[in-house]
């Protein structure tokens, strides 16, 4: 199947995903995560880049940004972040080298129908690799912000608001719930082949807004050979 790109789209939600060079760890201490974070609040607005939501893995990342009117918003956003980050830990590691895979992945999201199904998948990551038994308990992600139980530092509340349409009672229950396993396998799939989260109709809207075919159909069956008599 043909490799399909990183596509990015005006003014709609795009899940990232960036990974610690060969898995290694990025972050070590608190000082770590805390660079990160300061980074990613000071840039974003200056890139006016809208952050949804957001988690730190010890060896990866997760957002859920919006960049725009600038389609280039976000990959100038991400290639600060990593800058900034090798930098830091290079520094305080004395050591070389890259901190981060080389590529990114990113899926552009229908925020109609799975914007806030991928908010709770970031979020619960650290819940599913079993760090923490509920999301409130760990503290390098969105959910205290998204979920009201921390003012909205990171994540933009107005536009968080306007597309989940929730309060922040309504998004504690709705992360509360089981999570069906096909949404989680949906949204990673997608996001690991830089695909589209959302249905045929959202990945025909997007191609017509792009000028770009995303999706790819399988060969069909190969043609019966001729029979010979």
């Amino acid at each position: 199947m043909p490799r399909i790109g990183r596509v990015v789209a005006p003014n709609m939600p795009h899940h990232v995903v960036q990974r610690g060079h060969n898995r290694n760890a990025v972050f070590v201490d608190d000082g770590d995560y805390a660079y990160y974070l300061d980074t990613l609040a000071n840039w974003a607005p200056q890139l006016q880049v809208k952050v949804y939501a957001w988690c730190l893995m010890t060896n990866h990342v997760h957002l859920l940004l919006d960049p725009g009117d600038d389609i280039k918003s976000i990959g100038l956003l991400m290639k600060r972040l990593a800058g900034r980050q090798t930098r830091f830990v290079n520094k305080q590691e004395n050591r070389t080298g890259s901190l981060w895979d080389g590529r990114y992945k990113m899926s552009i999201v229908d925020s109609d129908e799975y914007f806030l199904q991928c908010c709770r998948y970031i979020e619960l990551n650290p819940v599913k690799a079993k760090m923490v038994i509920r999301p409130a308990d760990y503290r390098w992600s969105s959910y205290q912000e998204n979920a009201g139980l921390l003012p909205s530092v990171i994540v933009d509340r107005h536009g968080f608001t306007s597309l989940s349409g929730v309060s922040f009672e309504g998004y504690r229950k709705y992360v509360g719930k089981d999570t069906p396993s096909s949404e989680a396998e949906f949204i990673s799939q997608r996001l690991e082949s830089n695909r589209l989260t959302g249905g045929s109709r959202f990945v025909k809207e997007i191609e017509l807004r792009t000028g770009i075919r995303l999706e790819y159909k399988r060969p069909g069956r190969p043609p019966a050979k001729p029979t010979i008599k």
